[in-house]
């Protein structure tokens, strides 16, 4: 990539590294490309906000490409990652501890089955309250932070493919291509109130954004080589 590419606009599929925000990979991003073209400024910004704790295909786009955002955005998005059956936790994630936990001896294979199919197509989602979504201007994890409690009002999302590619209870493996908007954290919860039971999410990882694969992302390390060359 050239400086002059660099401003005209470019995609760059990043794949996020584990514990880092999507804000740190582009303001990272960002700072790379100033310092090898000496520019004072450049626009970079993110196609949707993967969650610290999970990995994966994040979309930058630079320069003139940043118009483009909304599109990429908007574009369906497939997971892969784990839930933890039998205890769950305020941010359906491991970024809060354990707050009940649940037998799971009882559950079935066909149980889980059945429950996975409930969830596919169009469905209601409420989303975590440690989310970034805003209410009166402030971000609800703020607000959860604080612990405050908030009412979060529930959002149409679309499941085409939900599928199991593992049970070895309590943690359950599976794959999920879902509509923009759509929270994995909150499949988990719901996924464990399904089984009358508790889950949380315990990995994820992005790997497909419309036709953009992971395979073909760059770590951010592999993008600093990419610039020398």
């Amino acid at each position: 990539m050239t400086g002059q590419e660099a401003l005209d606009g470019q995609v760059l599929l990043i794949d996020k590294p584990l514990e880092w925000t999507s804000f740190q990979v582009v303001n990272k991003i960002r700072w790379l490309i100033k310092t090898e073209f000496g520019f004072k400024k450049i626009k970079v910004g993110h196609a949707g906000t993967l969650d610290p704790l999970a990995t994966g295909l994040l979309i930058l786009c630079t320069g003139k490409f940043t118009k483009k955002i909304d599109s990429y955005q908007a574009q369906e998005k497939e997971y892969t990652g784990t839930f933890t059956l039998g205890a769950t936790t305020p941010s359906y994630d491991l970024e809060t501890e354990i707050d009940a936990t649940f037998e799971t001896d009882a559950i079935t294979t066909s149980q889980i089955r059945k429950a996975t199919a409930s969830f596919i197509g169009e469905i209601e989602q409420v989303p975590p309250i440690f989310s970034a979504i805003k209410k009166d201007g402030i971000r609800l994890y703020e607000l959860a932070r604080k612990g405050e409690t908030t009412e979060i009002k529930s959002r149409q999302v679309t499941i085409s493919t939900f599928e199991i590619t593992k049970i070895d209870l309590p943690f359950i493996s599976f794959r999920v291509v879902c509509s923009k908007g759509t929270y994995i954290r909150s499949l988990a919860h719901d996924f464990g109130k399904a089984l009358n039971n508790g889950a949380h999410l315990s990995a994820l990882r992005r790997t497909k954004i419309g036709k953009f694969n992971v395979r073909d992302s760059l770590s951010i390390d592999q993008f600093i080589e990419s610039l020398k060359t």
